[in-house]
């Protein structure tokens, strides 16, 4: 079996560059890169690090046959990061394999004084339900206030981000179509 080889396809198939691939799983680009191209072997930990970013585990990524597709998911399932330079919160994906699919839920909570990195416009839309504490969308020039219960739905023609400008963490559900985080 071709390691590096298939963990390429599986990065590829979840639509991911092999910087947004070392940025979630706390590697660098270059031993991303090192690791596809078989010059670098990961560790056992850094395999299954790498494959819970990717939606999958060790059994299914050795496992030739087809698996049946995962519908439930549970906390163990999902893979949080914490960001506390510019976020000062976490981000949950809460369908570890979303990447391939036409839509990535995520769960965000923003600390005070926390922000979202701000995202490029792209094709698509995004939904967003603030759960507690209250967030300032900014769609290009535009701000607008979302606070506890309200929700938000863009096409994102302009760079955007959500910031918390609050004295109490804001949790934010954020569904992004195509998967972007």
């Amino acid at each position: 079996m071709d390691i590096g080889e298939k963990l390429r396809r599986l990065r590829i198939q979840r639509n991911l560059t092999q910087e947004e691939m070392a940025d979630r799983c706390e590697l660098s680009k270059g031993f991303i890169s090192q690791v596809e191209r078989n010059l670098a072997s990961p560790s056992i930990a850094t395999l299954t690090d790498m494959l819970e970013c990717l939606g999958s585990d060790l059994k299914t990524f050795f496992s030739e046959a087809e698996q049946e597709e995962k519908i439930v998911f549970e906390p163990a399932d999902m893979f949080e990061k914490t960001n506390e330079e510019t976020l000062h919160g976490s981000i949950v994906w809460l369908v570890p394999s979303a990447q391939k699919n036409d839509m990535e839920p995520i769960l965000m909570q923003i600390g005070p004084g926390g922000s979202s990195q701000e995202m490029p416009p792209h094709e698509g839309e995004e939904f967003g339900y603030v759960l507690s504490g209250s967030v300032m969308l900014r769609l290009g020039e535009r701000k607008f206030r979302v606070k506890t219960g309200g929700s938000f739905c863009i096409h994102p023609t302009a760079a955007h981000c959500l910031i918390n400008t609050g004295k109490r963490p804001a949790r934010v559900l954020w569904v992004s179509t195509p998967p972007s985080f």
